[in-house]
């Protein structure tokens, strides 16, 4: 196989730019590095396509590297043809692999080996060549093979001392014979690919409820038919959870007679010989014992990691969504960690993160000290001039929400401040809040408020908090349980790894958790990083960076374009450009008469960015010896200095009043913030307490194949309440809201 020409046609990319990628992955550099900086060689490829171009390397490698297995192994066994060396060559999966090495491959006890050593083996050719006239029970006579002992050793036959090998009479011979014909039948590769293209084409998955009468979330699959190339991939796994669970029982339904029909016209060459119906029970029965439990086990594992690659595909995508979300900077932030019996844990942050203040309140049951709580807020607004809480979703968030409205109220009618509340995730506080890393964070404060810190810190700055969750606790996709752990902890880390160099990590402030995800840079690092930088003061400029212990030049060329150094040596190391740009991006600004030093003064910037939006790319890249997209990417750096590509990104909602779920009404239109895209719709959170469902077939009057082709998590959209279910607390929504009708 020609892994290059397969990968390019895969990807719908050019040789040349597989071919450098492949040669740059080899070399030890990582996906952001390659994605970044350089793109001349990859022809401007995409980290996404450069995630998928390594997924696929990889796997395409793992299976030259089977085929080579398989064909030594049968090699070994001195039955190595061309027609195997040929169909080894074609086969484009690790599965049609194994198909070709099944009759190969060394088996445990079956009724053919058992038959095979009997000696039976010339009998089954005999049966499947159907050629010979002779009765069979005449020729079976001569496979007979009996127990040698004192009283038969002078009889004319043949004779045995092993137990194993003896065949008693013609009947055991023929069943002998049959039952390797059906192995053999069982273990070709040409039908079982034929029975498991019509079994997909025709088949479907049926399910049942072990008890009708037992209620469970799995009700809608309690008699539940689909065809197998219909059923969507969470349909799948939810199928897969509720078997598991043991509400629903599972089979797969084929079309028997058409694989039946195709069987026998494969292998009986005559309905006129005696050797007919013998076969046409062995064909049977092979399909039945040995062809469809093994065919039901390929397609039900075959869909299901289709449909977990699909999820974790979703998940990946709603994740790094969720990391992207733009920061909320200059603002002190109250973090609102609602509870009940325990009371609500609050902590102040200030703009740059630092814990000014901590407290607990007691505004909802049992206690409901309303007014203590509203006093000990109203002192901490005041006090630290916050203007923004932060209220985290989980439990008695409803009730910590219509609580703080009111002191918002307050606030406005007493000091006349504006003072707003957003609704922050905090799945994966609780983990955080117990978590070594948030203990050598804050040894001196309490467990229990460090998830108000974490929920502060999430509306600050979703990156920076986030990447100190395992991804998969931070709640943007479905069945993340039950679908492969390594594959989804490898996505997951990409997901992450691109998100924080897409933004860039600010060196003297980044933590470890932040700097780990930084390209080049491990764990260990990252550590010695924040050492270095304890104990040296703040890092003046990139290449300081060198002097870090274990952070040597090969590390330093990954890493160093990713990192910002504010108020350093070089204003240049504000922005995603790379030292070993350096000299282009000085010439280039010395060509528009300016200097490094010129992009701190920002007036002198807006003219910097005019001149720039009038280079002639082409001729300036000539003149100055660069590519043209790494050219493109510096003058875009040059241009807005600084910059955090998060800021061009949807706000998050902030919010003054409450809106209670009894307050909805169907045909009302509100603006809510996308929380979650799954398979079959996308949850938004327009202020009530559970997020309300907008199903595919209500994004759009066109027809949408991927809910994330139309919203992506974080969006704000406008959504219209199309129904609503008060005992559930369920709402469905709709984003085909026209023009003329009323927003709220």
């Amino acid at each position: 196989m020609d892994i290059t020409k397969t990968i390019a046609n895969e990807l719908n990319i050019r040789e040349n730019q597989v071919e450098a990628t492949i040669k740059l992955i080899d070399e030890g550099n990582t996906i952001p590095f390659i994605a970044r900086y350089r793109k001349e060689a990859t022809g401007g490829l995409s980290d996404e396509t450069l995630r998928l171009l390594e997924e696929r390397l990889n796997y395409l490698n793992n299976l030259e590297a089977r085929k080579l297995e398989v064909k030594t192994s049968i090699e070994n066994q001195g039955k190595l043809t061309d027609e195997i060396v040929i169909a080894l060559a074609g086969a484009k999966t690790l599965a049609d692999v194994e198909d070709i090495y099944r009759p190969y491959k060394q088996k445990k006890k079956t009724r053919a080996t058992v038959a095979k050593a009997k000696g039976l083996e010339p009998l089954a050719q005999i049966i499947i060549e159907q050629k010979e006239t002779k009765d069979i029970k005449e020729i079976a006579k001569d496979y007979i093979v009996i127990l040698e002992t004192e009283e038969n050793k002078n009889l004319d036959c043949i004779k045995t001392d092993d137990k194993e090998k003896v065949v008693e009479n013609e009947e055991e011979a023929i069943n002998g014979a049959l039952d390797i014909i059906a192995e053999d039948i069982s273990d070709n590769t040409e039908y079982r690919k034929e029975i498991k293209y019509l079994t997909r084409r025709d088949g479907s998955i049926k399910v049942k409820a072990t008890n009708k009468d037992e209620k469970s979330n799995y009700e809608m699959y309690y008699e539940f038919e689909e065809k197998i190339n219909k059923i969507p991939s969470h349909r799948i796994l939810a199928i897969n959870r509720g078997e598991k669970e043991k509400f629903l029982s599972v089979t797969i339904e084929k079309p028997e007679d058409k694989i039946l029909i195709y069987l026998e016209k494969k292998i009986i060459i005559s309905e006129k010989t005696q050797f007919y119906q013998m076969l046409k029970d062995t064909i049977l029965d092979s399909f039945k014992r040995l062809i469809e439990p093994s065919i039901d086990r390929e397609i039900r594992s075959d869909l299901t990691e289709k449909a977990e690659d699909q999820a974790i595909k979703v998940f990946g995508k709603n994740a790094k969504q969720l990391l992207l979300q733009p920061p909320l900077k200059g603002m002190t932030v109250i973090g609102f960690d609602p509870a009940y019996r325990t009371g609500c844990k609050i902590a102040v942050i200030d703009e740059t993160g630092k814990v000014l203040d901590t407290t607990t309140i007691y505004p909802t049951e049992p206690q409901n000290d309303t007014e203590g709580a509203k006093k000990e807020l109203e002192k901490l607004i005041v006090k630290e001039n916050a203007k923004m809480f932060a209220i985290g979703n989980g439990t008695a968030s409803r009730e910590s929400e219509a609580f703080v409205a009111n002191v918002i109220k307050d606030i406005k009618e007493k000091y006349n401040e504006d003072v707003h509340y957003s609704i922050v995730s905090e799945a994966g506080a609780s983990v955080y809040s117990a978590s070594k890393l948030a203990t050598e964070e804050y040894p001196d404060i309490n467990v229990s408020l460090r998830g108000a810190i974490s929920i502060a810190r999430r509306l600050q700055d979703p990156l920076a908090e986030l990447v100190k969750i395992d991804p998969k606790a931070i709640g943007v996709g479905q069945y993340q349980h039950d679908v492969n752990q390594k594959k989804l902890n490898e996505r997951l880390g990409n997901v992450v790894e691109d998100a924080v160099n897409s933004v860039g990590v600010d060196l003297n402030t980044a933590t470890p958790s932040l700097l780990s995800y930084v390209a080049g840079i491990n764990k260990t690092i990252a550590k010695n990083i924040v050492d270095y930088r304890d104990k040296n003061g703040k890092i003046k400029e990139r290449k300081e960076l060198l002097n870090v212990p274990k952070l040597g030049k090969v590390a330093f060329e990954q890493c160093a374009g990713f990192i910002r150094i504010y108020d350093g040596k070089n204003s240049l190391e504000v922005t995603a450009v790379h030292p070993e740009s350096y000299k282009i991006a000085e010439n280039l600004l010395k060509s528009i008469g300016y200097k490094n030093e010129d992009l701190k003064d920002k007036e002198k910037i807006k003219d910097i960015r005019n001149k720039l939006a009038n280079l002639n790319i082409k001729e300036t890249a000539k003149e100055l010896d660069v590519g043209e997209m790494t050219l493109e990417d510096i003058v875009k750096e040059l241009s807005k200095p600084g910059r955090d590509p998060r800021e061009e990104l949807p706000k998050p909602i902030l919010r003054q009043d409450v809106l209670k779920f009894e307050d909805l009404k169907i045909g009302q239109v509100l603006t809510g913030t996308v929380r979650n895209v799954i398979d079959f719709g996308a949850f938004v959170d327009v202020g009530v307490k559970h997020d309300g469902l907008v199903h595919i077939s209500e994004m759009s009057d066109k027809f949408v194949r991927n809910p994330s082709d139309i919203v992506s998590v974080g969006d704000i959209v406008k959504v219209k309440v199309i129904d609503i279910d008060y005992d559930r607390q369920k709402v469905k929504l709709s984003m085909k809201v026209k023009e003329d009708e009323i927003t709220l």
